[in-house]
């Protein structure tokens, strides 16, 4: 319950946003945020305390309570079905178009009763939208190139969408009697930036039957957050969650689980490849096992088909045809980051600009994850709307690093707080802080966060630039892209590559599952350009920390090692990398 009332609580605010509303919308925000972050079902604590107990939900006050309890008790918000009424658009399409948002797609369903991506496309084709007062024949083209993008990314869903669901359901299925074992598979396995569905596979105990089959999947297909049952049988069950994704199971014997667990990650192109290998080999591959004249030479686990095929295993996150299966035959598949290797983060947003949490929150959730370090990188002052911090913010905030370092170390914690930004990286290549804090500072990150629309030339000039910029150490989220809202900026990276190594920056991974950039044919780029990476979570709430798994996944994708990953490495050793140390050295 709590994912559909912060989907309705979202959409509120981007309603109340498009009527011109000031703060409620940000209320709205604030408590689907809460929702999100709790630990317990909202109907839980509803029917434990009642509406007081809602109330005390942090972000929730009386107002908010009201409609929460209204929704438990009858499964709707009268006042959220007035605003759809009124304004009966669908914002996840019309406002999520690169350019618009909610104020502007309330001047389309006004002006020309635009209330879907279909009827934008329509009026932006037909000329309707350049007229309108704020747009203009620039913005109509911008229109339909991000509806391009829009529909190129429909249908599939992040990394942290269905990430979570998928484990829950893999925990609670592997928790029957009569499972001998259950996996994640498909894409998911993989690490793909985005998912289709998800696919599981479980293995019943040696000996269940038909009685047994069916009791398991009798169990899947009531799973809380099930939507619609697509079909169910003694083998196979499809259904669909209310987030939209669809779940797969399927039951298959122990003897075959490594070839049906193998066939069912993918990808199509690495099967292909793999099913084109085994022939040459006189082999038949199939999801049923590795074939040799009709009798099984393997099939148990994914390691022994490889190993027949006279291949190393190859990670999932590899397995896209893209050299890999050379790479195994010639033993030289690299030795992929492994997760959890990482020992800190250095792009977290603290209270002090837009992050939630404070500095000390933060510093203990990652002491808790076992990090040696944690990097507070927050915004600078050209970015007002994320609370930009100017050079005397930056100091107050240091001041308040130094002080709980002071109070970690007495507590015998072998743990640093750094003290960092998240610079703006202008036209040009340069930052909006003065040299005077550079020096005050553990660290510099620099990232594009306005202008995004130059040409490639001007672009790759604006990274380069930074690439060259001794006072930045880290280039954040160096493509820009925004998976299904936005895509990466025109940017010719081979160059901003060559400048990188040259001047010793490090091009960050972002781990955010909206952007996860650096993409992996890029991490593999920048890999053989001999430039140093790191994967961090531009964190801006405590729980985000937890993305850099996916972070690592991205890494790995992209065929890195623990060597290629600055934050691999202890502090004392990371600082000597960094474009500050050097220079104070040379």
């Amino acid at each position: 319950m709590n994912k559909e009332l912060a989907r309705i609580f979202f959409e509120i605010a981007a309603i109340l946003d498009a009527g011109g509303e000031s703060f409620k919308p940000q209320a709205y925000r604030k408590a689907a945020r809460a929702l999100l972050e709790l630990a317990e079902d909202a109907a839980l604590i509803y029917a434990r305390g009642g509406l007081k107990a809602v109330e005390a939900i942090p972000g929730v006050g009386q107002s908010i309570g009201q409609k929460i309890e209204e929704y438990v008790l009858t499964g709707k918000i009268d006042y959220y079905r007035q605003l759809k009424r009124d304004f009966p658009v669908d914002l996840d399409e019309v406002a999520g178009v690169e350019g618009l948002g909610p104020k502007r797609a309330k001047i389309l369903y006004e002006k020309l009763g635009v209330k879907n991506l279909r009827q934008l496309e329509a009026a932006a084709r037909a000329g309707k939208v350049a007229p309108l007062f704020g747009f203009g024949p620039k913005s109509q083209a911008n229109i339909l190139q991000g509806i391009e993008f829009k529909k190129r990314s429909g249908g599939r869903f992040l990394l942290s969408e269905v990430f979570p669901a998928a484990l829950d359901a893999k925990e609670k299925i592997s928790a029957l009697p009569q499972i001998a074992r259950v996996e994640i598979a498909g894409s998911l396995r993989r690490a793909k930036e985005t998912i289709g569905d998800v696919d599981l596979l479980a293995a019943p105990k040696l000996g269940a039957g038909a009685k047994d089959a069916a009791a398991i999947m009798d169990f899947f297909s009531t799973l809380a957050g099930i939507e619609k049952i697509w079909a169910k049988g003694p083998t196979k069950t499809s259904v669909r969650m209310a987030a939209g994704f669809d779940i797969d199971l399927r039951l298959v014997g122990e003897q075959s689980f490594g070839a049906a667990w193998q066939y069912f990650t993918g990808s199509k192109e690495h099967n292909i490849a793999l099913r084109r290998l085994a022939i040459q080999k006189g082999f038949k591959l199939s999801e049923y096992g590795l074939f040799e004249n009709d009798k099984m030479a393997a099939g148990k686990t994914e390691e022994e088909i490889y190993q027949k095929l006279g291949l190393d295993w190859i990670a999932p996150e590899m397995r896209e045809n893209a050299g890999e299966i050379e790479a195994a035959q010639n033993g030289k598949l690299p030795r992929l980051l492994e997760y959890g290797s990482l020992k800190g983060d250095l792009h977290c947003h603290s209270n002090w600009s837009d992050g939630k949490n404070s500095i000390e929150e933060l510093a203990a959730a990652a002491m808790a994850m076992g990090y040696e370090y944690l990097g507070i990188a927050d915004h600078t002052h050209a970015l007002k709307v994320a609370g930009g911090l100017d050079e005397d913010q930056l100091r107050q905030r240091n001041a308040e690093i130094d002080a709980l370092n002071q109070k970690i170390r007495s507590q015998g914690k072998m743990f640093a707080v750094l003290k960092g930004c998240e610079a703006n990286i202008d036209d040009d290549g340069g930052i909006d802080l003065d040299k005077g804090i550079l020096g005050e500072l553990d660290f510099v990150i620099a990232g594009v966060h306005m202008n995004f629309k130059m040409d490639a030339k001007k672009m790759t000039r604006r990274l380069v630039g930074a690439a060259k910029n001794p006072d930045i150490d880290i280039i954040s989220h160096p493509t820009g892209r925004l998976l299904k809202e936005r895509p990466a900026y025109e940017l010719e990276i081979e160059k901003v590559f060559e400048v990188a190594k040259e001047h010793g920056a490090i091009l960050e991974i972002n781990a955010q599952p909206r952007r996860l950039d650096l993409k992996p044919l890029h991490v593999r780029g920048a890999i053989a350009n001999g430039i140093k990476l790191a994967i961090n979570t531009d964190a801006h709430r405590l729980a985000e920390l937890e993305f850099a798994r996916f972070g690592i996944a991205q890494a790995r994708r992209g065929w890195a090692t623990a060597g290629d990953i600055a934050n691999t490495l202890p502090w004392p050793e990371l600082k000597k990398i960094l474009k500050r140390n050097q220079k104070r050295v040379n």
